[in-house]
């Protein structure tokens, strides 16, 4: 498996896209601790399913951070946003707190869905999110219904669909796309390219190169950037969006990255050969992003450990309150069904 990274934060000015007004040091801070959340989560998580605390499976999204980050954090507070199970970062900047999420895994009373479901099975449309779905693919269709709402409204709102390169080989994705594309609809299509379709390596499910000619194919705008460096993913996901809202019609960033583990925390990957492993993890997004921050003086090292502090601080605080926070009780299970 190769991948060009064709469009990165040093050559992003070149693409043909407006690079937007400089991020301010207190943004790269924000942008950080995002990230490092983001990873301390999933790392507690697979720390909770190996102690036997988590309901099911836990799917994570380590190596793929930046794209949930750069992605969610480029948009507009009206904005809605349709993730999956990877993308938990996006989910955290929409308001979600850490012990949401354990509170979720370990099926407890207190968690967004009262116990009766797993992993990211959940959502808030008062803060934008729709609740994600196994049906992977089912995204884009949900989201184009929102955008059209949000046509017909005229409001300047964006949805967001973020999708795998696995989801892109199912007829929901297709027909979502085409009625975006010739409605103009103000969707914006998250392409996550991390290679693998559980098992399934992309050359294997698409004949193309890119998700990002898929999209191509239906008349839409789409950019292929580096899914490990969220600074270009933040620059291409604010420069969509302001064309999406001046009615540019739909838009993919294709982000091309890698999944550093297996499809869920049962799986151990073996399929995949070991030297992808080994190039991908060179190239850490959180790593990438610290030099980065270094290489700018954009942080000192009291600035980082106090992000690391209060990480830490939100991660103990979300267990502790998730493992006292009781199992649903079995009369609760049909309370919230009508009919």
């Amino acid at each position: 498996m190769t991948f060009d990274l064709r469009l990165s934060t040093l050559d992003f000015a070149r693409s043909g896209l407006r690079v937007p007004t400089k991020l301010t040091r207190q943004q790269h801070h924000d942008l950080y601790y995002y990230l490092r959340l983001n990873r301390r989560v999933d790392e507690q998580l697979v720390s909770l399913f190996r102690q036997g605390k988590v309901v099911g499976g836990v799917y994570s999204g380590l190596g793929q951070e930046a794209i949930s980050v750069g992605t969610a954090y480029a948009l507009e507070p009206q904005d809605v946003i349709s993730p999956v199970i990877r993308n938990v970062g996006a989910m955290i900047i929409r308001g979600f707190r850490p012990r949401d999420l354990f509170l979720q895994y370990m099926g407890r009373r207190d968690g967004p869905t009262g116990g009766r479901d797993a992993n990211t099975h959940f959502g808030d449309l008062a803060r934008g999110v729709v609740a994600p779905i196994s049906m992977l693919g089912e995204t884009v269709p949900v989201a184009a219904g929102i955008a059209l709402a949000a046509k017909i409204k005229k409001e300047k709102r964006v949805a967001v669909a973020y999708v795998g390169d696995g989801a892109t080989s199912t007829g929901p994705f297709h027909e979502g796309v085409n009625f975006a594309a010739v409605l103009k609809l103000p969707l914006l299509i998250v392409g996550e390219n991390n290679g693998w379709a559980y098992s399934t390596p992309i050359e294997k499910q698409m004949a193309v190169r890119s998700m990002a000619e898929r999209a191509k194919a239906y008349g839409i705008r789409a950019v292929t950037v580096d899914g490990n460096d969220v600074l270009a993913i933040y620059t291409a996901t604010l420069a969509a969006t302001a064309r999406l809202r001046r009615g540019g019609g739909p838009e993919m960033v294709e982000c091309l990255t890698m999944r550093m583990k297996g499809h869920a925390e049962h799986d151990d990957a073996r399929y995949v050969p070991p030297k992808v492993f080994e190039k991908w993890r060179k190239r850490d997004p959180i790593a990438l992003f610290e030099k980065y921050l270094a290489a700018k003086k954009l942080m000192t090292a009291d600035e980082k450990a106090a992000i690391e502090e209060r990480i830490e601080r939100e991660i103990r605080e979300g267990v502790a309150f998730a493992e006292s926070s009781p199992f649903p009780a079995p009369e609760e299970a049909a309370r919230p069904v009508w009919a």
